[in-house]
């Protein structure tokens, strides 16, 4: 028994050691013109009849030199259900690209949001249930691979999961009266 337990001990080691040190995750500092960190975002981005549904311009800086590409993933998890509300999913973003624009960037992939449409989908939270907040999480993504068109927030993680190198957010607040 104390063979065995020993074995599995040894065994253990070795694969914990042939795996290597863990490489510290880098940190991107987000940042935008429209709103700061933990303020409200302005009405005009908010969805079709709150406002004018014109997505944010979203800022980054402090990617690690191998940044092949970026994605940016915003959600809501104060919406009144069991998982985060999706907001805009963006992707194939250039490595050399430090914001995407207020109304969006050219050339790049927007995936599927969960008012059921490609691209930006602003605040919009029931009426009287408080502030929101919404969170715009860029990922710097090592290398750069060809994704499909449309993804859902799932879809990306899952399709970046092994390729993140550095992360960060911003979160800007939004409330219907």
């Amino acid at each position: 028994m104390l063979r065995s337990l020993f074995v599995c001990a040894l065994a253990a080691h070795v694969a914990w050691a042939a795996s290597g040190p863990k490489e510290a995750m880098a940190v991107i500092q987000v940042k935008s013109s429209t709103f700061k960190d933990g303020a409200a975002i302005p009405a005009k981005h908010a969805y079709k009849g709150e406002g004018q549904n014109v997505s944010p311009e979203i800022a980054w800086e402090g990617a690690p030199p191998k940044t092949g590409e970026f994605a940016l993933i915003c959600d809501d998890p104060d919406a009144p259900r069991p998982t985060p509300w999706v907001h805009w999913v963006v992707y194939n973003i250039p490595a050399g690209t430090a914001a995407i624009p207020e109304g969006g960037l050219k050339g790049v992939l927007e995936g599927r949001n969960d008012f059921g449409e490609k691209g930006w989908g602003g605040p919009m939270p029931p009426k009287g249930h408080g502030v929101h907040h919404y969170h715009f999480t860029v990922y710097a993504l090592e290398g750069k691979h060809p994704m499909a068109p449309g993804l859902s927030k799932d879809e990306l993680l899952a399709a970046i999961r092994d390729r993140v190198v550095a992360t960060g957010k911003l979160i800007g607040t939004y409330e219907r009266r």
